[in-house]
């Protein structure tokens, strides 16, 4: 967990109060449907692999809407109230929203492209696998390979990450308190956990089912996004 505290800005802005009150809401509507065999909110507007029958363009917006778990949106809510608040008294409401949802969709990008060449290593060799299996087996490789190509992503992490790249360009030595004590300079803060994501992403590790590579596609939008926009003013930093 971390802490920053505003100076002289607004607390809690505009499209930074709208996008926590719709995250919420949409994570209420989760739990409200959670279980229901007639809809799913998951299935259509979380995001899909281009493989999965389920996939839909729309779920690139869609998807930095919804969340997994009460630990999951709050972590992002207040990553986003913590950063974005800055960032949307710096830049204004419009100039902030575009930023936060180009953040999301590029995040989403690079995940569907990542997914993408995953699955289609999966598909190859779950077909050479197979035709040396009994059929119960052949059945059970299909089935795994049709659930992982199925499994979807949400969450706004892509658009937070995204964020913290920008606060940390356009604020590099403010402090950041990790864990609400250790003071640390927004850069370095940044850069630590770029590296970390990028680590994680590239060991590609059994079990972890968070979306790395999104979350450094959102960082990388962030950082191209407020490095064209800030190009006349490069060296005014806080």
């Amino acid at each position: 967990m971390t802490e920053f505290r505003p100076r002289g800005f607004q607390v809690l802005p505009l499209i930074v109060k709208n996008l926590l009150i719709i995250n919420a809401l949409v994570f209420l509507a989760q739990k409200a449907f959670e279980g229901s065999t007639g809809f799913s909110i998951e299935k259509y507007f979380a995001l899909h692999d281009i493989h999965s029958v389920y996939f839909k363009p729309h779920q690139l917006i869609s998807y930095m809407f919804l969340h997994g778990s009460f630990e999951h949106i709050l972590f992002n809510m207040f990553a986003l109230w913590m950063f974005g608040s800055t960032l949307e008294n710096y830049w204004g409401p419009k100039k902030f929203l575009i930023f936060y949802l180009l953040c999301g969709i590029g995040a989403g990008a690079l995940h569907l492209g990542v997914l993408y060449y995953e699955n289609e290593m999966l598909i190859r060799d779950t077909y050479q696998k197979i035709a040396s299996l009994g059929e119960g087996a052949q059945l059970e490789a299909l089935k795994q390979m049709y659930i992982q190509i199925n499994t979807s992503t949400l969450g706004a992490s892509g658009s937070v990450f995204g964020c913290l790249a920008a606060f940390g360009y356009l604020f590099p030595n403010s402090l950041i308190y990790l864990y609400f004590f250790i003071p640390i300079k927004a850069k370095w803060f940044v850069i630590m956990y770029g590296a970390m994501e990028l680590i994680l992403g590239i060991q590609n590790s059994a079990g972890d089912n968070v979306a790395h590579w999104a979350h450094l596609g959102g960082a990388l939008i962030g950082f191209l996004l407020v490095l064209y926009w800030n190009k006349t003013n490069r060296r005014k930093f806080y």
